[in-house]
């Protein structure tokens, strides 16, 4: 089984510029843990609910005003479109994450691939796997 086919391609972003508090608002209104971060059109990190917590308010960020980029996770681990999704949940594995940035084949994103995603496919020795060492 192949990425795009279980990924989801629908994904809310946001910028460096954005305050903490936008993205935790985006967040919440989309039902999810994390978001891309994006400037000028490529993606560049991803924030989290834990990176709002952990490095914005515990310390001390004022999260009306901090900018995401403050806050952010730098790293970005993606997978493309036609990876297969043993490949993803290996790198997951391999990266102790629980979601890819999935991009096509020119290198812009397309969506989103997570542990979750892989769990509920045909796939879930993968995501079984995964999270094992991701729990290590």
């Amino acid at each position: 089984m192949k990425v795009h086919e279980l990924m989801t391609s629908n994904v809310d972003f946001i910028r460096t510029d954005d305050t903490l508090q936008r993205a935790a608002e985006k967040m919440k209104d989309d039902d999810v843990g994390d978001i891309p971060v994006v400037l000028d059109g490529d993606v560049v990190g991803m924030i989290t609910d834990r990176d709002i917590t952990v490095r914005g308010v515990a310390h001390g960020l004022d999260p009306k005003a901090a900018k995401v980029v403050d806050a952010m996770t730098e790293r970005v681990v993606v997978c493309k479109e036609e990876d297969e999704v043993q490949t993803a949940a290996q790198l997951m594995a391999q990266h102790k994450i629980r979601r890819l940035v999935v991009e096509n084949a020119e290198g812009k994103m397309t969506g989103v691939v997570s542990l979750g995603d892989i769990a509920t496919s045909l796939e879930q020795n993968a995501a079984c796997d995964a999270l094992r060492e991701i729990s290590k």
